[in-house]
């Protein structure tokens, strides 16, 4: 069974600039199968985001193909498009993205909610997963009243519960202390223990050689290492 998940073909990204045209990327090319842990790394400016963000469909490649499951990100119609981020994509930002007027339950439990899932049922899942992140105790605690570790947490568990097949996480620890980086990145085991395949983005060097295998971005190419 193949069990590849993502195709970059050909992949090139490029930005008009008062000071001329700049290429990101220049026909980049790699693949990913479920359950592989991969790091992302680079330098500052390389395009680590940019290319989390086109992989997401959040941002669009200048030429080159993007296949997700076999399907071709730029043939998606709008449904299709609006599908693949809630089923198939989860995605997990150095900020976390949280709602602020959202509690920790209610953070989580939004991908449930805009599936139409029963209400219920979603608020009991949803407990099951804070408690697998070890925030049984901050359900009804909002974003501000948490510690920088445990937004990320909900981030993660929101992750979780939306049971999709790709991860991208946007350096998930560069902003937290090296305890609470090391229990984050705990998780991405886990999630490669449930076959789940992710990419993540990250400074860290580390965490980059506990990947299976990094891609490292210097000068618009990308290799695999």
């Amino acid at each position: 069974m193949n069990k590849t998940i993502l195709e970059i073909k050909n992949l090139s990204k490029s930005f008009s600039h008062k000071d001329g045209k700049i290429e990101l990327f220049k026909n980049i090319n790699f693949s990913i199968k479920k359950g592989e842990l991969v790091a992302l790394t680079g330098p500052s400016g390389s395009g680590k985001s940019t290319l989390l963000h086109m992989i997401a469909h959040l941002d669009k490649p200048s030429s080159g193909k993007i296949i997700l499951k076999k399907k071709n990100l730029k043939n998606l119609s709008q449904i299709e498009e609006n599908l693949l981020r809630r089923n198939v994509i989860s995605i997990i930002f150095q900020n976390n993205n949280l709602f602020s007027d959202f509690t920790a339950l209610e953070n989580v439990m939004f991908p449930m909610l805009i599936k139409s899932e029963n209400r219920n049922a979603s608020i009991e899942k949803s407990k099951k997963v804070l408690k697998k992140v070890k925030l049984n105790n901050r359900l009804n605690h909002f974003p501000y009243e948490l510690s920088g570790g445990e937004q990320q947490r909900v981030a993660i568990a929101r992750s979780l519960i939306s049971e999709t097949d790709l991860i991208l996480a946007d350096e998930p620890t560069g902003n937290l202390d090296h305890k609470t980086s090391k229990e984050i990145f705990d998780y991405f085991l886990n999630f490669k223990k449930l076959n789940k395949a992710i990419i993540f983005a990250t400074h860290n060097r580390e965490f980059a050689n506990r990947a299976d295998y990094k891609l490292s971005i210097t000068n618009g190419n990308i290799l695999k290492t």
